[in-house]
């Protein structure tokens, strides 16, 4: 095949610090389903993904853990219930799955480092400044957000240690040309900002190697150096294409590629990473999409929500084909959306055992009912009757085609959706029951059955990128030999006295009451067996080291009163408070709350506590003067609220 006719989709390569949630399966779903339509449409997929295996933060894990970091590694990767049980089970059909731990990118990611530092793009140096273990970031005292890390909102701590820089700075001009093509990074929100937020107040350059700990790639020509996170990481996209190595060698016929990604780690795949391609002078990706985040219960989705949110669970209550449905049904991909049990039931209920489940077992049933499972060549059409139907059902293909091509998948199955909601119509309109009680009418009535057979047909065929399996099933009842793209673009493909087949109900209806009940319990379950596994009599142990009493006291902790609050423009992760500090003039304060409320508008009138007596900051250009108080328990974030009964003004001693 030509490159024209090629096409490379990555997922990003996960961490395995624990096993993984519906979140990252969201993302691997959605990649999936992009490479199996461009597969439908003919074209030589390679779809990649894997594991970013290194870091400081597996090295600490390992250790608590008590086995090395390979080992930790390799049972969350490899291990019953690991990542590739997980992808098996959601017949995720990538066809490369790298691990940064394989040998032949560990040589890559040494030579690549090397062509960086021989173009003079990476210079010895070193750093010093604030650093978040879990995000593997460095980041500024002005980046900081409440004084903890703008990505993830957990503590930083300060480092220091000798490494190597690339000159990042020095590819802000051309990164950001790029992005302002318009085409690399999509949605467009997500142009604006990196622009903004990133590019415009100046990039600095970025460390790209560690001497605090070795869990890690050495840089071969300074061994106290591993390769730090980014480069490692982001490095993997060529280095399975054999870029730099002798385990592959299609580089050239696949890259360049499209990378899905959640929106938390756009800047790295839209500014880093082609920063870095610019200095090994490689070609741009054909894209950086960067889509949202699910939510639960209005907080980022994270390994310590609990299993009602598991995959595994999920896919052995509903269905594969049913998970991966709702996944890409239901949430604008781009956009955040907020994941419930009770949306995934509705979504199975209405779309998938009324609108398809019951469309496909009536029009089977009555082919086998009237006229014993094959249809007779005599049929009549009605072009009145027909025509919107066959219309509709031959122009889906290119509507859905529209919608894949722009990375839309939700709206693509809305297209089906719609010619399914007809299809169901037309059997009303034509009332099948009526025309088989009078003998002139069966030719009449074949003709009904074969135009909703072939719709069938067609809406099943495209929903294959999204439940491949029960695809498969649909075309087999209703007689179709096989599943291509020329087809699904015709309507009339079936011969006449096509012959269908029954079966059990694809989707049985579930009770909405008894299942989240269900769901309740095993949730309450698993909640009490990791609470016990963890120890309820572990021993505390302090984040910080002690303070005196004095230090505390220095701290003018007060109770205020949320007047107003709001998104900051061109920030995902800020809220701006109008706050009542009992001084008779509204104080503001900006806050990385948004990932945690993505309904501000649920905290106005609260009562929370605020540290006054810090000095006043420009945060995304606006005043902030103090620090709210927040909780942390793992990725759960949420801000201490006071009892309405306590003045705002009032001392916290």
């Amino acid at each position: 095949m030509s490159k024209e006719n090629t096409f490379y989709i990555t997922t990003p390569i996960y961490y395995p610090s624990d096993k993984l949630h519906i979140g990252h399966t969201y993302c691997t779903v959605a990649t999936d389903s992009f490479a199996r339509y461009k597969r439908l449409r003919g074209y030589d997929v390679m779809f990649l993904t894997g594991t970013d295996e290194h870091g400081q933060k597996i090295e600490e894990k390992a250790k608590e853990a008590g086995v090395t970091p390979q080992q930790f590694v390799d049972n969350i990767v490899e291990g019953e219930g690991g990542i590739l049980d997980l992808w098996k089970l959601m017949n995720i059909s990538n066809d490369r799955f790298i691990r940064t731990t394989d040998d032949y990118h560990v040589k890559s990611i040494q030579r690549i480092f090397r062509r960086m530092y021989d173009a003079g793009d990476i210079y010895k140096g070193k750093y010093s400044g604030m650093y978040c273990t879990p995000c593997e970031s460095f980041w500024t005292e002005s980046q900081l957000v409440d004084g903890k890390c703008p990505d993830c909102g957990r503590p930083v701590k300060y480092a220091e240690e000798e490494a190597y820089f690339f000159k990042l700075s020095k590819y802000a001009q051309p990164v950001k040309e790029l992005l302002l093509t318009g085409e690399f990074l999509q949605p467009m929100s997500r142009v604006n900002e990196m622009i903004k937020n990133f590019i415009d107040p100046g990039l600095e350059d970025l460390c790209v190697s560690r001497t605090s700990f070795s869990w890690g790639i050495p840089v071969d020509f300074d061994p106290g150096h591993v390769v730090y996170v980014w480069v490692d990481a982001l490095s993997n996209y060529i280095t399975a294409l054999g870029f730099d190595n002798d385990k592959y060698d299609d580089f050239d016929h696949y890259w360049p590629a499209v990378h899905i990604v959640g929106k938390e780690i756009v800047r790295f795949h839209s500014i880093i990473w082609p920063a870095m391609l610019m200095s090994m002078g490689l070609p741009m990706p054909k894209k950086v999409y960067g889509h949202g985040w699910l939510l639960i219960d209005g907080g980022k989705m994270s390994k310590s929500k609990g299993n009602v949110a598991d995959p595994y669970l999920l896919a052995e209550r509903y269905g594969v084909d049913a998970l991966r449905f709702f996944l890409m049904r239901t949430f604008p991909f781009g956009s955040d959306g907020n994941f419930s049990n009770e949306l995934l039931i509705s979504c199975i209920n209405a779309d998938l055992a009324n609108d398809l489940g019951n469309l496909v077992s009536r029009t089977t049933a009555m082919v086998n009912k009237y006229f014993r499972g094959t249809l007779p060549t005599e049929q009549e059409a009605d072009e009145e009757k027909d025509a919107e139907l066959i219309q509709m059902a031959t122009s889906l293909s290119e509507k859905y085609a529209k919608e894949m091509d722009a990375f839309q998948p939700q709206n693509a199955i809305g297209e089906i959706f719609k010619v399914l909601s007809r299809a169901n119509k037309y059997i009303d309109e034509n009332a099948p029951w009526l025309l088989i009680k009078d003998e002139t009418k069966k030719a009449r009535l074949a003709r009904v059955l074969y135009n909703l057979v072939e719709t069938i047909r067609i809406c099943s065929g495209l929903l294959v990128p999204f439940m491949p399996e029960t695809a498969a099933e649909i075309a087999k009842r209703v007689g179709a030999e096989g599943i291509n793209w020329e087809d699904l673009t015709k309507f009339g493909v079936l011969p006449a006295d096509v012959t269908t087949h029954t079966g059990d109900a694809l989707f049985p209806r579930i009770d909405m009451d008894k299942e989240l009940a269900a769901l309740e319990e095993i949730s309450a379950a698993q909640k009490a067996e990791k609470a016990a596994a963890s120890g309820a009599n572990a021993d505390f142990k302090p984040v910080l080291p002690n303070v005196k009493v004095d230090d505390f006291y220095k701290n003018d902790l007060r109770v205020v009163e949320i007047l107003a609050c709001e998104k900051v423009e061109g920030s995902d992760k800020l809220l701006k408070f109008t706050l009542n500090d009992g001084s008779g003039t509204p104080r503001q304060i900006l806050s990385g709350m948004q990932p945690f409320y993505p309904d501000p508008s649920v905290l106005v009138g609260k009562k929370v506590v605020a540290i006054l007596n810090l000095p006043g900051r420009k945060m995304a250009g606006q005043a902030s003067n103090g620090m709210l108080l927040s909780a942390e328990s793992g990725d759960l974030v949420k801000l201490c609220l006071v009892p309405d009964e306590i003045p705002a003004g009032a001392v916290i001693s």
